[in-house]
């Protein structure tokens, strides 16, 4: 190992106080501004401690981990010299290394009250909790901590999963107070200041972070999805707009794109010195992608490619970017020679760098929204814009020099679905910021039914908190428990993405599509709940909820319509089933027999229906049992459903359109399914003994709730009697009143900084910057 460097006295007065500063690996921007203000100010410090100390502060360069581990072992070993029964505040271990280095009459200086507290200045500024013990971060811990029923930073620490360090650091980062909300009315300046947020997000590497290292990233896609969910907890414009620049427009170009665009643009991207749109919606054609009406017409004489809109129906709408943004990835029909090759992705620069709009680009500003309205959506037109062929983003698809057309998937319709495929990850992302906004929504209605009273049982007596309202605890818990089963549903979603192979690409995007329309009405029926556990405070702006339900809002629609997604659901399920008989002919027809013979003689028994003792219920086989049965009896009977009428000489695609909501209470039972498994799998593997109990209780939660909702079906087919129906719901409000006693602890995990909160309903307002 090397030798650890030597610094001077004035340096380690402060080197406690950086160490813990760049803890997280950040330092935001109002702690740079600030460090760099008091260190110019400090008499005690020479010219030389000022320029390394400024340089330290440096967000742009930060610490080497090698250096940071140096200041680490200086520390520590400052620390075990010093003896137990000295204050262990951090001003005092910098002070006192600072003492040991010094001879003579320079001891005084180190001695002086002034000094002391200008440290402690700088100590409180950074937000570093006043006499903050360098014991606990540098020695060993105290073995008589308190030990509670849970730890919500336990608990915390488990919905983290494993990107902990980045998460705390986006929180470190929305605390701060560069990243304060403001009350802007005119879109114009949300826009300027949500922009201004993507730019110090930029600065700090984290747009780029799903990229290959060599243009500035990570190649982490998991840790880029941890950071969207993040942004989720803060302005959804900013989680929006930069999905858009980073996800989105650099998505597209790293995985359409070459490495001829990558060496080109990616980094630019990911610095946000080139941003740019994905321009793939027209107002004529959402959903249906492969009619969009869009042209790249590749021109031999010139070697170009000729982008255009050949009606007004063709122009691009609802485009994110599109007023800032420089360049556009446009999906368009490519023709080649006269021939249709279907859609294809070309980069078209939009403006110039004086902001100028090019030759043949009109871009009109799609107004004011329902919500998101910090984000620049407008309409794109193209007039015969010419662009080189080079720009042709050609992984799937390319024209050679010589014009000709070629593709390493020889079929058309393989090829269309492999490029889609290779942008699922918006739909990996936009439930999990989604999933953000409701927890924010379902923390401040908690926190407030624990502090807010209404009625008494007698005059003389306190009146009851909302949350203990058997009325309040059912409107609740369960969008609580739904939202622990949800978080651990798209945490699997996430890592089975960033693990993909060709092989399984197919079941990740049925997954995707699933995953994103339940999480998504989730966050749509849990904010409108929360909002009204709230009553009137919950519709005052300033407590969130106005925000939070317009922004979310969408999250329905793009990325794909949920109706259209679950229908996709659907389809694939029917796909794989109708193989599993194609590929195992006479056995797969006995397996089906064989369960549903299986389920007659177990499930569906007299006794069994009848079943209602607490054991039974909470029992995770009839949870798995009952969604299981609830998800292969829809698809059997859609599947023979369509067989019928397609037998009968109806059309494959009126068969289709007459089983429309059977599909899709099929694709709803699919993912519910799916959802209760990762939740299961969870549970069983949680290692915490203390965390097990309580994610138990939300689990079996989470089950019956979902039986409950459904007990219609369930009844209609036999499977439940109404005595146990009755007995659902009374364990539904058993575990209801159970749960209310650890809700704070559970919304308390969720680590939502009370500065993206900012519902003075729970929250005390943060006194703004100067």
């Amino acid at each position: 190992m090397s030798p650890l460097p030597s610094y001077s006295p004035g340096v380690l007065s402060l080197l406690p106080l950086y160490y813990v500063g760049w803890a997280d690996s950040l330092l935001s921007p109002a702690e740079v501004k600030l460090i760099r203000n008091k260190i110019s100010k400090l008499s005690f410090l020479e010219a030389d401690d000022k320029k390394l100390l400024l340089k330290w502060a440096d967000p742009a360069h930060p610490p080497q981990h090698q250096l940071f581990r140096q200041w680490g072992a200086i520390l520590r070993r400052a620390a075990a010299e010093l003896p137990r029964t000295q204050k262990q505040s951090l001003v005092e271990l910098g002070l006192e290394m600072a003492r040991k280095s010094t001879e003579g009459g320079q001891l005084l200086h180190w001695k002086a009250p002034q000094t002391k507290e200008a440290l402690e200045e700088l100590e409180e500024a950074l937000g570093i909790l006043s006499g903050e013990s360098y014991r606990g971060i540098f020695g060993t811990p105290s073995e008589e901590d308190a030990k509670e029923a849970f730890s919500s930073q336990a608990m915390q620490a488990l919905l983290d999963d494993d990107y902990g360090p980045a998460r705390q650091r986006m929180r470190t980062l929305l605390s701060d107070p560069a990243f304060q909300y403001q009350t802007l009315p005119q879109k114009e300046d949300q826009r300027d200041l949500v922009l201004k947020w993507c730019h110090l997000l930029a600065e700090r590497g984290l747009g780029a972070i799903s990229y290959p290292e060599a243009y500035g990233g990570k190649d982490d896609m998991g840790e880029y999805a941890a950071v969207f969910e993040m942004l989720g907890y803060h302005d959804l414009s900013l989680t929006i707009k930069f999905g858009v620049q980073f996800g989105l427009f650099g998505g597209s170009v790293l995985w359409l794109g070459t490495d001829y665009h990558h060496g080109k643009y990616l980094h630019d991207i990911g610095r946000l010195e080139l941003p740019g749109c994905f321009a793939m919606t027209e107002t004529g054609h959402g959903s249906n992608v492969r009619g969009l009406e869009t042209t790249a017409t590749y021109q031999p004489e010139t070697d170009t490619i000729i982008v255009h809109s050949p009606n007004e129906a063709a122009g691009k709408e609802y485009i994110g970017n599109a007023l800032h943004g420089r360049m556009a990835t446009v999906f368009a029909q490519l023709l080649v020679d006269g021939k249709n090759h279907g859609v294809h992705a070309v980069l078209v620069p939009l403006r110039d760098e004086q902001h100028q709009l090019m030759p043949g680009i009109r871009v009109e500003d799609c107004g004011y929204k329902l919500g998101l309205n910090g984000v620049d959506n407008g309409r794109i037109w193209f007039d015969q814009v010419e662009v080189p062929r080079k720009n042709l983003l050609n992984r799937f698809g390319d024209i050679t020099p010589a014009g000709q057309y070629q593709s390493p998937i020889e079929n058309p319709d393989r090829r269309f679905f492999t490029m889609l495929g290779t942008l699922v990850g918006g739909r990996v992302c936009v439930p999990r910021a989604g999933l953000s906004a409701a927890k924010s929504g379902l923390t401040i209605a908690i926190r407030y039914a624990l502090q807010r009273r209404q009625f008494a049982p007698d005059k003389d007596q306190p009146e009851s908190l909302l949350l203990d309202y058997p009325t309040h605890q059912r409107r609740l818990m369960p969008h609580l428990a739904k939202a622990y089963a949800l978080d651990f549903a798209l945490t699997y979603l996430t890592k089975r993405y960033v693990q993909r192979s060709e092989a399984d690409i197919r079941e990740i995007e049925t997954l995707a599509a699933g995953l994103k329309s339940y999480a998504t009405w989730f966050t749509t029926a849990c904010l409108q709940e929360c909002r009204e556990a709230c009553g009137g405070k919950g519709y005052l702006a300033e407590n969130r909820f106005a925000a939070l339900k317009a922004d979310t809002d969408i999250f329905t629609t793009f990325e794909g319509d949920n109706t259209v997604l679950m229908q996709l659901v659907a389809k694939g399920l029917l796909s794989d089933f109708r193989q599993e008989f194609h590929d195992d002919g006479f056995r797969a027809v006995m397996r089906l027999l064989s369960r549903q013979i299986t389920t007659s003689l177990t499930e569906r028994n007299l006794f069994i229906k009848r079943k209602t003792d607490h054991a039974h219920l909470t029992d995770d086989e009839f949870h798995r049992s009952a969604f299981r049965y609830r998800r292969h009896t829809l698809l059997v009977s859609v599947a023979q459903r369509m067989q019928r009428l397609i037998r009968r000489g109806m059309h494959p695609y009126d068969a289709f359109l007459r089983c429309q909501t059977h599909l899709l209470h099929l694709a709803h039972a699919y993912v519910e399914e799916l959802v209760l498994e990762q939740f299961l799998e969870k549970v069983t593997h949680c290692e915490d003994a203390s965390l097990r109990k309580p994610l138990e209780k939300l689990y079996q939660l989470f089950a019956l709730s979902t039986i409950e909702e459904h007990k219609g079906w369930y009844l209609e087919n036999n499977y439940l009697e109404g005595v146990k129906t009755k007995a659902i719901r009374r364990t539904v409000d058993k575990l209801c009143r159970e749960i209310r006693e650890q809700a704070s602890l559970l919304v308390d995990a969720f680590g939502i900084p009370d500065s993206c909160l900012a519902a003075p309903i729970v929250v005390q307002p943060r006194v703004p910057v100067s």
